[in-house]
């Protein structure tokens, strides 16, 4: 069975890893930018002042999307460039920016699906609070109808957060990503619960703002339990242990799909975090619930389980022995297998269909003698979890798109410009473009709807 004529073949990527420009046409600072200019926070002292200079180059970009033949591109806004103090009046050249882009990806015959928060939270709004004051909820929202007004004439595919985890989790209980807190766990439980509010408020504000249907979610992420084997205990403990949301961290994924879906925290983590549970109060819930359209889902590695003698999971150790296959990044092994589980344990679950949102694989990446970027194991790393993505679709599950993660090499956060996950090679120097090997591969792909493999 081939992939569906209608699934949706795309790229992604986000403002602050890209854009550059954080000081141009009004755009004011990110906690992004506060934090990549703190000594010791970043890999050798990079920022994304420049990044890949998208914001100056996005016509090139955009035709090698085009010549990629991708009909999707996944894209952020960056809301400092769009309202620098993160409410009040709209930066008239920041907006106009993403006119153009919208326009020129669209004339290309390229569907934006838009991000409203990719981690880059206005300076002024972490000095009043950041996530951990409940004004968050409007603030965001009223920014989603500003955006909304603008754009929603065109974007029809809408995103309200990426990763949650990540910015809770990264952000405020690890401090290793910005706005480099280490908060209690209360605390955290506390911003986590006002992100999940302002998801709510901003679905209402796209839906209201935006002309005719659009399709809107919020993007998940975790790490996969992959069952050991066929065994129903070992597929049983493995969803299980998915889903449960006893650990005092933010990688619970049921803590941040179940209330999105089901309108209610999950009563294992309720149970288990008693101590430290924000209040919540008449009406939250509601909000948080805002019907969406769709699962969207950041997917990158797992790790195999199996039952224990009590039926709950154990990990199996070093499943592919000592040295397994991974990418540039300690947490990124090669573990195909996370997406077919992740669609069909969430597509099980939560009965809507799934979006890939995020994929992909880092690597050492550099222009060859020949003039060109040879990536053999992207290549490797991408027709082993397609292939598992299409195992999923045969079998009657219900994933409508991909997108690889990410069409540039770009700042990869606390990493720097050190690990390349881009289809397309980038001189960070000179900002020369040069396809990889890996771009006329998955150009060959989506061409063939997946055929190719």
């Amino acid at each position: 069975m081939s992939f569906p004529k209608n699934f949706t073949w795309g790229v992604a990527a986000a403002a602050y890893q890209i854009e550059g420009a954080w000081n141009v046409d009004g755009r004011a600072p990110s906690i992004w930018d506060d934090f990549t200019h703190q000594p010791g926070r970043i890999f050798e002292g990079h920022t994304g002042d420049v990044a890949c200079d998208h914001y100056h180059r996005w016509k090139e970009d955009a035709d090698l999307m085009q010549a990629l033949g991708t009909k999707a591109y996944r894209l952020s806004l960056s809301w400092p460039r769009i309202q620098p103090q993160g409410t009040g009046k709209a930066n008239a050249k920041g907006l106009a920016f993403y006119d153009r882009l919208i326009d020129g990806l669209l004339a290309r015959g390229i569907t934006p699906w838009v991000t409203l928060y990719h981690w880059d939270l206005p300076s002024a709004l972490q000095r009043r609070g950041g996530f951990l004051n409940r004004d968050l909820v409007e603030w965001f929202g009223d920014y989603a109808a500003l955006v909304a007004s603008r754009l929603g004439d065109r974007v029809k595919h809408w995103m309200t957060f990426n990763e949650p985890p990540v910015i809770v989790g990264l952000g405020h209980q690890d401090g290793v990503f910005a706005p480099g807190l280490k908060l209690p766990f209360s605390d955290c439980l506390l911003a986590a619960h006002h992100l999940l509010m302002a998801h709510g408020r901003a679905v209402q504000a796209l839906r209201a703002g935006c002309d005719g249907k659009v399709k809107v979610t919020i993007v998940h992420t975790s790490r996969e339990r992959i069952p050991s084997s066929a065994d129903p205990r070992d597929v049983e403990a493995a969803r299980r242990d998915y889903f449960a949301a006893t650990r005092r961290d933010m990688w619970n994924l049921a803590w941040w799909a179940d209330p999105v879906f089901f309108g209610r925290y999950p009563e294992d983590g309720v149970k288990a975090f008693a101590d430290a549970m924000p209040q919540i109060k008449t009406g939250d819930m509601k909000l948080v619930s805002q019907k969406v359209d769709l699962i969207g889902y950041n997917c990158y590695t797992g790790w195999p389980v199996r039952a224990a003698a009590d039926g709950s999971a154990e990990r199996v150790p070093n499943v592919h022995g000592f040295g397994d296959p991974r990418g540039t990044l300690p947490w990124l092994s090669v573990a195909p297998e996370a997406a077919y589980w992740a669609a069909r344990f969430q597509t099980e679950r939560y009965k809507l269909p799934l979006v890939f949102s995020e994929n992909g694989f880092c690597n050492t990446d550099f222009v060859h003698l020949d003039g060109k970027v040879h990536d053999p194991q992207r290549i490797d790393f991408l027709t082993r979890y397609l292939r598992a993505i299409k195992r999923a679709v045969s079998e009657g599950v219900p994933v409508d798109g991909y997108f690889y993660w990410s069409v540039l090499d770009n700042f990869e956060w606390a990493e720097g410009y050190k690990d390349r996950f881009g289809l397309v090679h980038v001189d960070y120097q000179t900002q020369k473009r040069t396809p990889k090997d890996s771009y006329y591969w998955y150009r060959d792909v989506v061409a063939t709807n997946g055929d190719t493999l």
